[in-house]
């Protein structure tokens, strides 16, 4: 949705504008997709940083009882030991292109931005009652979610 929309034309944003500004465009968009799939009584996975913590408010009971959400959150001890584990995936899902920043000054600033992101969300999680995987050891290679 984020790249569709940004290399569409259709807004101002860009892949570097902020989690809150792509939040309020991106998260109508994919409520309602979430409506629909559970009015066709279809399974949908909606994945991405774009869905905010009180997203609980944009359902009745009805839908929320169709929905299973789970925020996954690594704690700052997991970032720090597996760091470079972490780096070697950045790139499985989509190509990311090089930004010209000195690698070592790139993947500081990348570990920064990755303890504190992670630490927000734990706190959001916690605030609004979302459920959340806390990877703390191991990052687990299956996840089950409660039905």
């Amino acid at each position: 949705l984020k790249m569709g929309l940004i290399r569409s034309g259709r807004t101002r944003l860009t892949p570097l504008s902020s989690d809150r500004e792509l939040t309020e465009l991106l998260w109508p968009v994919a409520r309602e997709m979430v409506k629909t799939a559970i009015e066709n009584r279809q399974n949908l996975i909606v994945e991405g940083c774009y869905i905010p913590f009180d997203w609980k408010e944009s359902f009745s009971e009805s839908y929320l009882a169709e929905i299973r959400y789970l925020c996954l959150v690594m704690s700052g001890r997991y970032i720090r030991e597996h760091f470079g584990e972490i780096l070697s995936h950045a790139d499985d899902i989509e190509q990311r292109l090089d930004d010209g920043i000195e690698q070592q000054q790139m993947q500081q600033q990348m570990q920064q931005q990755m303890l504190q992101e992670n630490a927000e969300n734990l706190e959001q999680c916690r605030r609004h009652g979302c459920d959340y995987l806390l990877i703390d050891a191991e990052y687990p290679q299956e996840i089950i979610l409660n039905v």
